[in-house]
């Protein structure tokens, strides 16, 4: 499954309401170590296909949700299970690395 753009119309649905642990990577185009993990951050996406869903929230055009998750430094990743936070990344990191930090292994 591909990244699905989460916004602030669609968070309730994609993110709250989703029946399966949801995965968002906060970034920003302008951001290198961003860039850096995004290919990793679609890597997990087609690796946990139908056990996770994967979503990317643009914090220059969602500033409203970065907020609400209080992100200071991106990339910033979340997982997300049943509408609450279980676990959280800063920074750039591996595949191997992020997975264990998200608890995905």
């Amino acid at each position: 499954m591909a990244e699905l753009k989460i916004t602030a119309a669609n968070f309730e649905k994609e993110v709250l309401q989703s029946e399966i642990p949801v995965v968002i990577d906060f970034w920003a185009t302008w951001c290198g170590p961003c860039r850096m993990l995004a290919p990793i951050v679609a890597k997990i996406a087609e690796k946990y296909d139908g056990k996770i869903k994967v979503g990317k929230v643009d914090v220059d055009e969602e500033s409203t949700l970065a907020a609400k998750f209080g992100v200071a430094s991106i990339p910033f990743v979340v997982k997300m299970e049943g509408g609450k936070v279980t676990a959280t990344s800063v920074g750039y990191m591996p595949q191997a690395s992020l997975e264990a930090a998200l608890g995905l292994e």
